[in-house]
Protein backbone atom coordinates (compact mmCIF):
# COMPACT_ATOMS: atom_id res chain seq x y z
CA UNK A 1 0.00 0.00 0.00
CA UNK A 2 1.27 3.51 -1.38
CA UNK A 3 1.24 6.09 1.18
CA UNK A 4 0.37 9.38 0.84
CA UNK A 5 2.28 12.01 0.39
CA UNK A 6 1.64 15.13 2.69
CA UNK A 7 0.01 18.25 0.89
CA UNK A 8 -1.59 21.94 1.94
CA UNK A 9 -5.37 21.33 2.92
CA UNK A 10 -6.99 24.18 3.67
CA UNK A 11 -10.30 23.40 6.84
CA UNK A 12 -12.34 26.28 6.91
CA UNK A 13 -14.52 27.55 9.85
CA UNK A 14 -17.22 30.16 9.77
CA UNK A 15 -18.26 31.60 13.18
CA UNK A 16 -21.14 34.65 13.57
CA UNK A 17 -19.63 36.24 16.44
CA UNK A 18 -18.39 39.53 17.44
CA UNK A 19 -14.50 40.58 16.20
CA UNK A 20 -14.06 39.63 20.12
CA UNK A 21 -15.31 36.45 19.78
CA UNK A 22 -13.67 35.49 17.03
CA UNK A 23 -10.27 36.09 18.37
CA UNK A 24 -10.97 33.97 21.27
CA UNK A 25 -11.95 31.52 18.89
CA UNK A 26 -9.27 32.16 16.78
CA UNK A 27 -6.94 31.40 19.82
CA UNK A 28 -8.56 28.22 20.67
CA UNK A 29 -8.10 26.60 17.37
CA UNK A 30 -4.18 27.87 17.84
CA UNK A 31 -3.92 26.23 20.76
CA UNK A 32 -5.48 23.15 19.62
CA UNK A 33 -2.90 22.65 16.54
CA UNK A 34 -0.03 23.39 19.54
CA UNK A 35 -0.88 22.90 22.95
CA UNK A 36 2.64 23.85 23.80
CA UNK A 37 3.97 27.02 21.89
CA UNK A 38 7.24 26.94 23.64
CA UNK A 39 8.39 23.23 22.09
CA UNK A 40 11.15 22.60 19.79
CA UNK A 41 10.94 23.17 16.36
CA UNK A 42 9.00 21.87 14.28
CA UNK A 43 5.42 21.56 14.65
CA UNK A 44 4.52 17.71 13.88
CA UNK A 45 2.47 18.57 11.56
CA UNK A 46 3.23 22.36 10.37
CA UNK A 47 0.06 24.89 9.97
CA UNK A 48 -1.37 28.26 9.65
CA UNK A 49 -3.98 30.51 10.95
CA UNK A 50 -5.67 33.58 9.65
CA UNK A 51 -8.71 35.50 10.43
CA UNK A 52 -10.70 37.24 8.11
CA UNK A 53 -13.99 39.13 7.82
CA UNK A 54 -16.52 37.93 5.35
CA UNK A 55 -16.43 41.73 3.54
CA UNK A 56 -12.55 40.22 2.76
CA UNK A 57 -13.47 37.02 1.67
CA UNK A 58 -13.17 36.48 -2.93
CA UNK A 59 -16.86 34.63 -2.32
CA UNK A 60 -19.02 36.86 -0.41
CA UNK A 61 -22.11 34.24 -0.27
CA UNK A 62 -19.87 31.65 1.12
CA UNK A 63 -21.49 32.13 4.20
CA UNK A 64 -25.23 32.74 3.19
CA UNK A 65 -26.51 29.85 5.19
CA UNK A 66 -24.37 30.88 8.46
CA UNK A 67 -25.62 34.44 8.14
CA UNK A 68 -29.36 33.03 7.62
CA UNK A 69 -28.95 30.67 10.68
CA UNK A 70 -27.85 33.52 12.71
CA UNK A 71 -30.64 35.91 11.71
CA UNK A 72 -33.10 33.46 12.35
CA UNK A 73 -31.85 31.76 16.13
CA UNK A 74 -31.33 35.64 16.45
CA UNK A 75 -35.02 36.16 15.86
CA UNK A 76 -36.20 33.58 17.77
CA UNK A 77 -34.36 34.79 21.42
CA UNK A 78 -35.96 38.01 20.93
Amino acid sequence: MMSEEPSVWEIRLGVHATRQQAEEVRERVIRLLCPDPDHAPPCPIPWSVSMLHRSDLDDHDAYAELVEQARIENRLRR
